[in-house]
């Protein structure tokens, strides 16, 4: 059998040759970015990004096992960081790992469908945890947050990730360690040096965990915050990373086809953060073109007897049409479940966070309906991706009528996006009943004048 692999090459010859032409003009860009650097556009969004997820973290954290892993890590060691909406306080490390997990939990966090998945859960508990620790300005935060986003993002643009792996967990490790590392003062060396070793740390994520309900899953996006604040500590000890670690697990391990030209393609003037998404469905994305069909059906027909639906046709692209187990056992699963969630949203009136829980679950009518609903895939939709999410729903009456509508796109896109407002009222409703709505305001407020606060302990008090 012959060698089917190059040898290795020397470290000496190896740490001699340059950094990639695109990964140097990364860490420049990283280093010298300022808070003034960042255009309205930009700043806009990520106060929006900081303010969705602190209230989708808190909602999160009401759930039993977030609550409980909470409470145990707290019971080992404490520290200054907020396990957020808790009242708990635990070692920064602990704090991203749990405020990670808790903000994928109820599937309401925001993404990118330009990166296929979800920066900022990945970027946001990290950054809050080192900003505390180093006292960091609001301005501080804010830009740290929007560099963690970016080049998390971009990874996700350049690369296509296996089709097996669940994409948190993975890229979003390199975006917190850029968070953390910029927080930290580094210069263009030590950023490289973070990064490159926070690739080398993602996860083995599998797709058919969210499939199954295994909430092992909420998990992922908790452990690349953790591993972007080790990632730091590692950087910061000597260890050292692969001369081009990210172009070789994004371009042959965990994804292929690795593009160093759209990491940097209009780097500084086109900003990920501006071109995110944001949810009101508590369900999948892939759910969301389905959902936002039914609504219009809801809207142009009038009050529905969900008894009176004989049948529901679906037609959408392939990840939406994957979706497809009418019986989810978990809360989890049931989010990733079109029939379930078209049927709850068809008997409860809106897929939030209820509809999608033991009592939802246990709705005989609701396990009805979704057994009913027929899903398949349209090959003319599947390639109208990523630009486009469609979904055609086409609901068959016991009295032979049927109506119909479809979304080319999401509610929330760049295309369609939500406002400011509904932003903010997402956030209350997810933050009343964690706060109440004396605090949530304090907490709009304190958001939207964040760049303006020399220190983020203000904030980090307020959802402690």
């Amino acid at each position: 059998m012959g060698i089917v692999t190059p040898g290795i090459v020397p470290a000496t010859t190896l740490m001699a040759e340059p950094v990639p032409a695109w990964l140097g003009r990364w860490t420049a860009f990283a280093a010298d970015l300022q808070f003034s650097d960042l255009p309205e556009a930009a700043l806009d969004r990520a106060r929006l990004v900081l303010l969705d997820s602190l209230g989708v973290i808190a909602a999160g954290m009401r759930e039993p096992e977030c609550r409980a892993l909470a409470e145990r890590l707290a019971a080992r060691r404490t520290g200054a960081a907020p396990a957020i909406g808790s009242g708990l306080s635990l070692d920064p490390r602990d704090a991203a790992l749990v405020n990670g997990a808790a903000g994928t939990t109820l599937e309401l966090d925001e993404g990118n469908q330009y990166a296929r998945g979800h920066p900022a859960i990945h970027v946001v508990p990290a950054a809050l945890a080192v900003a505390q620790e180093v006292k960091a300005s609001g301005a501080d935060l804010i830009a740290a947050l929007v560099l963690g986003y970016e080049i998390g993002a971009r990874i996700g643009i350049a690369s296509k990730l296996r089709v097996t792996m669940h994409p948190h967990g993975t890229w979003g490790t390199v975006g917190a360690a850029l968070a953390v590392a910029k927080l930290h003062g580094a210069d263009a060396a030590m950023i490289g040096r973070a990064i490159g070793l926070a690739s080398s740390l993602g996860l083995s994520t599998s797709r058919r965990t969210m499939l199954e309900g295994a909430t092992v899953r909420n998990t992922y996006a908790g452990f690349s915050n953790q591993l972007g604040l080790t990632a730091w500590d590692l950087a910061e000890s000597g260890f050292l990373p692969e001369r081009d670690g990210i172009g070789t697990v994004y371009g042959g391990i965990l994804a292929d086809d690795f593009s160093a030209d759209a990491m940097v393609e209009e780097l500084g003037t086109r900003w990920e953060i501006a071109r995110n998404y944001f949810k009101r469905h508590a369900a999948c994305r892939y759910t969301h073109g389905a959902l936002d069909a039914l609504a219009q059906i809801r809207a142009e027909s009038g009050p529905l007897d969900p008894d009176s639906v004989r049948s529901v046709e679906v037609a959408t692209y392939v990840w939406a049409a994957q979706l497809d187990h009418p019986a989810p056992e978990t809360m989890l699963a049931a989010k990733f479940s079109l029939p379930f969630a078209l049927a709850a949203a068809l008997v409860r009136g809106e897929a939030n966070t209820d509809a999608f829980r033991d009592e939802a679950r246990a709705d005989r009518r609701i396990l009805a309906l979704a057994r009913r609903v027929m899903v398949r895939e349209d090959p003319a939709m599947t390639a109208q991706l990523p630009s486009l999410r469609p979904a055609t729903v086409t609901l068959t009456l016991a009295d032979g009528r049927k109506l119909s509508a479809k979304a080319l796109t999401n509610r929330g896109d760049t295309e369609d996006p939500y406002s400011a407002d509904d932003v903010r009222d997402k956030f209350r409703a997810l933050a009343g009943p964690v706060w109440g709505a004396e605090r949530s305001e304090d907490i709009i407020r304190a958001v939207a004048g964040i760049e303006k606060a020399e220190r983020v302990g203000a904030l980090l008090a307020l959802v402690a």
